[in-house]
């Protein structure tokens, strides 16, 4: 199914992120923090501070965009710490421009925030 989506142009970013998820399939949920180092309509790429299991579906949060319970499914672990997802639903373009407002990288230092779209 994931290899025949389009493919969406990864822009880079740094905010902050938790990864929610149920451990051994019950009630409790953790919680993890994590940064969104890259992102796209369709996937991410988020930088985890320690290396840990991670379930194959999981939530991404972006609490200063007020995105939440965005829907994931691992990719790829990669060697440094960093993971690729894809979304289980696409993000719209006004999401990602409130995720760029709020981002601390040097690419999206001159985004103004429409207060009107919100």
């Amino acid at each position: 199914m994931y290899d025949r989506e389009t493919r969406f142009r990864m822009e880079d970013t740094m905010n902050a992120a938790r990864i929610e998820y149920t451990e051994k399939h019950v009630m409790h949920m953790a919680s993890r923090r994590c940064d969104v180092i890259r992102i796209s309509m369709s996937g991410a790429v988020l930088a985890l501070l320690t290396q840990y299991n991670l379930p194959e579906q999981f939530v991404l949060d972006i609490p200063d965009a007020r995105i939440s319970k965005i829907g994931c499914v691992l990719m790829r672990t990669n060697a440094n710490n960093t993971i690729d997802v894809r979304f289980l639903r696409m993000l719209t373009q006004k999401e990602l421009d409130r995720i760029f407002i709020f981002s601390t990288h040097p690419a999206h230092k001159d985004k103004k925030l429409d207060v009107r779209s919100w």
